[in-house]
C-alpha cells in the first residue's frame, strides 16, 4: 500500500512542475520526446549512477573520517551535491552535444537542467516517502511529502538550471573560453545552491532558523523565476526582430505576425480547436519561434551546421501552413 501511494505522490507532482516549466517556454518549445528522455535520465539514469558513485564516496568518507555524525555531514554536503548534480548534470550535456539543434537559447538550457533536476527528485521522492512511512507511518509519509513536495518542490530543478544555463550560455557565445568555462562554473553554482540547502538543514535547532533557510530558498527561486520571465521577454523580442521581415516579405499576414508574438495565445489556440485546424496552428506558431532563433543564429554565428538550409526549411513550412493558421 506504501509504495502504490508513494510513486504517485511523487510522480504527479513531478509532471505537473514539468508542465509548468514546458508552459513557461513560450515560444520555441522543447519537443515533448527530448524532454521527457531528460526526465527519465534524472529519474533513473541519475538515481542509479548516484547510488553507484555515491556508494563508492561513502566508504572513502568511512575510512577517512570513523565518525558517524561526520560521515552524515561530509555525505550531504559534500557526496550528494557533487555526484548528484554531475548525474543529473549529463542529461543537459547529452542533449547540448547530441542535440544541438533543439539547444537554441538560455531558456532551452534552463528547461532541460529543470526538466532533469524534477525527474531526479521524483524518483528521489519515493525512496524518501517510503522511509518515512517506514519510521512514522502514514504521518511521517505525509509529513514529508508536504516537505518535499510543497515547502522545497523547486530545489532539484532550481540547483540542475544552473547546469543547463551554463551550457547555454556556451551555446550562444564565439569566445572559446566562455565555452569552456560557463558549463564549469554552472555546475559548481549548482553544487555549492544543493550543498547550501543539505548543510543549512543539518544545522536547523528551532522553527526560526528552518524559517530562514525556507525565506532564503523561496527568495532564490523567485528571483530565478524573475529571470526566466526576463529571458522569455527576451525572445519576444527576437521574434519582433526576426518576423517584421517575414510580414514585409508576404509569408506571414500582419495578425499572424501579432498572434506570434504574443505572450498569450490562447484566443489563436480556441480557435483552431474549434475550427479542426490546432496541429496546424500550432505547428505554424512553433516553426515561427524556430525560425526567429535560427535567424539569430545565422546572424551570430554564420551558417554553423546548415543555419541557412533550416531556415529556408522552416519558411517552407510555415508557407504551407498559413492558410491554415488561426489568429
Amino acid at each position: 500500500m506504501a509504495i502504490l501511494a508513494a510513486i504517485p505522490m511523487a510522480f504527479i507532482p513531478a509532471f505537473f512542475f514539468s508542465w509548468f516549466l514546458y508552459w513557461l517556454d513560450r515560444y520555441e518549445k522543447e519537443p515533448r520526446w527530448l524532454l521527457l528522455i531528460t526526465f527519465f535520465w534524472g529519474g533513473f539514469v541519475a538515481i542509479i549512477g548516484t547510488l553507484i558513485i555515491a556508494s563508492i564516496f561513502e566508504i572513502g568518507f568511512s575510512v577517512v573520517l570513523q565518525d558517524a555524525m561526520l560521515e552524515d555531514i561530509a555525505g550531504g554536503s559534500i557526496t550528494a551535491p557533487l555526484v548528484e548534480e554531475f548525474m543529473k548534470g549529463l542529461a543537459v550535456m547529452l542533449v547540448f552535444f547530441m542535440f544541438r539543434k533543439e539547444f537554441d537559447s538560455i531558456l532551452d538550457g534552463i528547461i532541460y537542467g529543470g526538466i532533469a533536476g524534477l525527474g531526479f527528485a521524483a524518483t528521489e521522492n519515493v525512496f524518501y516517502f517510503l522511509g518515512q512511512y517506514d519510521a512514522g507511518g502514514w504521518a511521517g509519509m505525509f509529513t514529508n511529502f508536504a516537505l518535499r513536495v510543497g515547502i522545497f518542490a523547486w530545489g532539484h530543478p532550481f540547483y540542475t538550471a544552473f547546469i543547463g544555463l551554463g551550457f547555454a550560455v556556451a551555446r550562444m557565445n564565439r569566445n572559446v573560453l566562455i565555452k569552456l568555462a560557463a558549463p564549469i562554473v554552472g555546475y559548481f553554482l549548482a553544487v555549492f545552491a544543493h550543498s547550501f540547502h543539505n548543510t543549512s538543514l543539518v544545522f536547523v535547532s528551532g522553527l526560526g532558523s528552518l524559517a530562514l533557510i525556507i525565506l532564503i530558498e523561496w527568495a532564490s527561486w523567485i528571483m530565478f523565476l524573475g529571470f526566466i520571465i526576463w529571458m522569455i521577454r527576451h525572445e519576444q523580442g527576437l521574434l519582433k526582430k526576426h518576423l517584421r521581415e517575414e510580414v514585409t516579405s508576404g509569408l506571414i499576414s500582419e495578425a499572424q505576425y501579432k498572434t506570434a508574438v504574443s505572450f498569450f495565445q490562447f484566443g489563436a489556440r480556441m480557435s483552431a480547436l474549434s475550427s479542426g485546424a490546432y496541429k496546424a496552428t500550432d505547428h505554424f506558431y512553433q516553426y515561427l519561434g524556430e525560425l526567429s532563433h535560427k535567424k539569430e543564429q545565422y546572424a551570430k554565428f554564420g551558417d554553423e551546421r546548415g543555419n541557412a538550409a533550416i531556415i529556408g526549411k522552416l519558411r517552407g513550412n510555415i508557407a504551407s501552413l498559413a492558410p491554415q493558421a488561426k489568429t
